[in-house]
């Protein structure tokens, strides 16, 4: 898919539902405006029809720097997203990286591992499988697009009431520093402006957190809620540049003429009717598996609550 269509899934994804997109709302929206307004406008000539079923993405995050071979990579994020367009309602599942699951076809492994052994397909199919869910696409996002992105929008403001203090952060963004070494990161409580770099650093910290991974999510939520407000400050003058810094580093399986119908719906949410779950015990678990830090699911919890917005 071309970047234009892939900034359109995002769009609609952080705008609606708070996934990793809506940023880039407010320039479709700017289209539609001019292409229906004034002497000048353009005719659409390929209308397309309001969505009014539920639709579910699973958004995919990765570490892409040179430490891993293209293609083969782990999954550092996994968010389910699911929009109600009639409710109007939608909800984001933070899923644990390191959740121990069976993984079809290959055994049983961390779910991360599942997009490094067959794509965003395999992701997928671990998600559906493991959560009795329905997944109708897919967004994969690496480091540096999630960086290019925020310094486009000029930023994100974020409140810290989680801060970090990591001794271990990978120095591995630019290709030309050694991917295996690290430096410290800090970030204080209270409000901020974070440019990419800063903003990555606060959502991918690991490291001097008692919480772990859980508190790691949360973060990662309140980031794509941070980059749905700054969205307003776009315009359409941004799209080429936007499109050229998101050049390979976005992969979606939502095509162009879906999107343009997504985009009908999305100012209908908002913050008040997008719900954040993270999957903290008792749903899960912490412990180990074939000599390896896990994470373990009280699937007799999850389910249930699960089931409410994912049926």
């Amino acid at each position: 898919m071309m970047p234009r269509a892939w900034i359109v899934v995002l769009g609609f994804v952080l705008a609606g539902a708070g996934g990793l997109g809506a940023y880039f709302l407010p320039l479709f929206q700017t289209a539609a405006s001019s292409s229906s307004a004034g002497p000048a406008a353009l005719p659409n000539l390929n209308p397309v029809s309001t969505p009014s079923q539920p639709f579910t993405v699973l958004l995919l995050g990765s570490d892409d720097d040179s430490k891993f071979v293209p293609d083969r990579l782990n999954t550092q994020s996994m968010i389910l997203v699911r929009v109600d367009p009639t409710t109007k309602q939608a909800t984001m599942l933070s899923i644990p990286r390191d959740l121990w699951v069976p993984i079809p076809g290959q055994g049983v492994g961390k779910i991360s591992t599942a997009y490094q052994l067959g794509g965003a397909q395999a992701a997928m199919g671990a998600v559906e499988s493991n959560f009795k869910v329905h997944i109708d696409d897919y967004v994969w996002i690496g480091l540096n697009g999630l960086v290019h992105l925020i310094n486009k929008l000029g930023g994100v403001d974020i409140q810290v009431t989680n801060p970090v203090m990591d001794d271990f952060y990978p120095a591995d963004l630019n290709s030309g520093d050694d991917p295996y070494g690290y430096y410290r990161v800090a970030v204080l409580p209270g409000a901020t402006h974070m440019d990419g770099v800063h903003a990555l650093q606060y959502v991918r910290s690991r490291h001097g957190d008692v919480r772990g991974d859980f508190a790691r999510s949360e973060r990662q939520q309140q980031l794509l809620l941070a980059i749905k407000s700054q969205a307003s400050h776009l315009n359409i003058a941004d799209l080429p540049s936007l499109a050229s810094s998101l050049n390979g580093e976005i992969k979606t399986s939502i095509g162009l003429d879906r999107m343009r119908a997504l985009i009908e719906i999305a100012n209908d949410f908002n913050g008040s009717n997008i719900h954040r779950v993270v999957l903290v015990p008792p749903y899960t678990s912490e412990g180990w598996a074939a000599g390896q830090s896990v994470v373990f699911a009280d699937w007799g919890q999850i389910l249930p609550v699960v089931h409410q917005t994912f049926p």
